[in-house]
């Protein structure tokens, strides 16, 4: 694994933070009520803007970071993944990581609320990493990552 370089802490550059990512969904109740029963993420704002509606969901033990639901008409379907290398067949944004203390507990946890994994957990030894993926309803891919001893 190469190691990036760290830009000047005189560069802009290095003040950047990732703060939320935004999620276009088709059914905004349907999707805040996913997230917050299947996820337990917490929603601290809805607001209206230019014909869509919003929603800033928050992990239940984070509030670092959030996703931006947005919702309105208009919104083309993405394909529901079942199986993750299905997905690696379309580029652009592939999912986000969660890091969990376990990744086994948190995919039994999502299992038990119905939850669709595209991935069971394996080892991925070249990275130090147990991972899984799973997926929402939408098709939006999502990941679990632990790190593990080497």
């Amino acid at each position: 694994m190469s190691t990036l370089s760290t830009p000047p802490t005189s560069s802009p550059l290095a003040s950047l933070k990732i703060n939320h990512a935004a999620i276009r969904v088709p059914d905004f109740d349907l999707a805040v009520a996913w997230y917050a029963d299947k996820l337990g993420f917490r929603s601290k704002q809805t607001v209206s803007v230019a014909g869509l509606r919003f929603a800033f969901l928050y992990p239940a033990g984070d509030d670092s970071f959030h996703f931006e639901l947005m919702a309105g008409p208009g919104a083309a379907e993405r394909p529901a993944y079942k199986d993750l290398h299905n997905s690696y067949n379309l580029s652009g944004w592939h999912h986000p990581g969660f890091s969990v203390e376990s990744v086994n507990a948190v995919i039994d946890e999502l299992k038990s609320r119905d939850v669709t994994i595209a991935s069971e957990p394996h080892d991925v030894p070249a990275m130090g990493l147990r991972v899984a993926f799973f997926a929402d309803p939408w098709g939006n891919l999502f990941e679990v990552i632990q790190s593990i001893a080497q």
